[in-house]
């Protein structure tokens, strides 16, 4: 094991809830009807109607993404704004690419 190991592994964790990796495909590509003030992020309050779950549900699956470093949050006022965190994606995507370079063993 690397030494991005453990680091890998909570985010592979993470991503493999399938509320959660829905939440990451609504922070990818947010419905224009969210309240994102510009480059802020997605408000809280808009993964809920997404996600169909009560607002303490939901901090909890976000809090799950933001430990794994797959999300940032940000606290404007009472209101929290979560972005992606493109580099986590691409040390997930290199880690997981040295499995692919392995050479297949013959049947």
């Amino acid at each position: 094991m690397t030494t991005e190991a453990p680091a890998t592994l909570a985010r592979m964790k993470a991503i493999a809830d399938p509320v959660r990796w829905k939440a990451l495909q609504f922070l990818r590509d947010p419905a224009p009807s969210t309240c994102r003030p510009g480059a802020a992020g997605v408000c809280g309050c808009d993964f809920e109607d997404v996600l169909g779950l009560a607002q303490p549900t939901v901090s909890h699956h976000m809090k799950v993404l933001v430990d794994a470093g797959l999300v940032a949050g940000e606290k404007h006022g009472r209101w929290v704004f979560y972005r992606l965190v493109p580099e986590a994606f691409e040390e997930l995507q290199r880690e997981l690419a040295a499995f692919a370079s392995v050479p297949a063993v013959p049947a």
